[in-house]
């Protein structure tokens, strides 16, 4: 028995680093979630005993499956019902990342980059594009169970022809906000299911948020661990519901060469970005019957004039 309690303890010490990992606070992800406040919402996570050592012995269900299975078939559907104009606008933006070269990248804050340098480049291409694009931050204070932070993202104002407009979110680490500790295979099944990039509007994002949240939580209570608090949904819509700070160009006063080596990993950033995008293309154009040929002209004409704006 012992011996039991004191392997469980230190897989119990273990998870409380992927819970750290994965909430944001370090690792390969773009994330701009407050440091502190996670810092302090995986210690009382811990210390309150809300994941007990006993937690961690529990195995998978089938009802748990059955349930995950459910919503992966959500996010089928969600990915299928796209409108036309979002499509376009993933088909662009997807063409704008994979053109992006290291020497695109430039630093733009004096603090630790977060992929800063990859969302202007990008919001630059667009613009150059004709799209009203821009890096929207957020900022929010915690409330309740909810805890504060930040997030920085790129939204495209599309403008209707009776006068109206309306936000399209672009985020181009999407399934990081969703990693979670200790996940069974059906989850992970789901994750690497959702798009790498999200484009699309507040509605279809809240779709996809919701599907999550109760995928994440499905999948933790087949281990006995209830839903941390920067996997709820009320925290996970502050990200990109909060009131925003939009920007076209980067604030380049005071900016120094003291993140140097942060603004270098940038580029790895890039290279996983643009790997894990084409790896997506492939598959997606395997799965598509190839019955498309507007969508196919329209992407061969979006990288002509791409070609022709990067050669001014």
């Amino acid at each position: 028995m012992e011996l039991l309690c004191a392997a469980t303890t230190a897989a119990a010490a273990t998870a409380t680093g992927e819970l750290w990992v994965r909430a944001g606070g370090i690792g390969g992800g773009f994330s701009h979630e407050s440091e502190h406040d996670l810092a302090l919402m995986v210690t009382d996570f811990w210390e309150n005993g809300s994941a007990g050592a006993d937690s961690w012995c529990s195995s998978d269900s089938d009802s748990g499956f059955s349930d995950l299975a459910h919503l992966a078939d959500k996010i089928s559907f969600y990915k299928r019902s796209v409108p036309q104009y979002e499509s376009d606008l993933m088909s662009v933006v997807h063409s704008l990342i994979l053109s992006i070269k290291e020497t695109d990248l430039h630093l733009v804050k004096s603090g630790p980059c977060n992929a800063s340098c990859i969302r202007y480049a990008l919001v630059k291409l667009l613009r150059l594009s004709g799209y009203d694009a821009a890096v929207c931050s957020t900022r929010w204070q915690g409330s309740g169970k909810v805890p504060g932070g930040d997030h920085e993202y790129i939204d495209v104002v599309n403008y209707n022809n009776t006068g109206s407009s309306e936000r399209l979110i672009i985020d181009i680490d999407f399934r990081s906000h969703f990693e979670i500790a200790r996940a069974v295979d059906s989850y992970d099944r789901i994750l690497k299911s959702l798009p790498v990039v999200y484009v699309g509007s507040l509605m279809r994002l809240k779709q996809y948020l919701q599907v999550m949240v109760d995928a994440a939580r499905s999948s933790l209570s087949q281990n006995s661990m209830p839903l941390p608090p920067w996997r709820s949904l009320a925290y996970l819509q502050a990200k990109w519901h909060s009131p925003n700070q939009r920007q076209f160009n980067p604030d380049e006063q005071n900016i120094t060469t003291a993140y140097s080596i942060d603004h270098k990993q940038c580029r790895g950033h890039l290279k996983r970005l643009q790997s894990s995008l084409h790896s997506e293309m492939e598959t997606d154009r395997f799965l598509k019957p190839i019955n498309n040929d507007s969508s196919n002209r329209r992407l061969k004409i979006e990288r002509r004039r791409l070609s022709s704006l990067r050669g001014l």
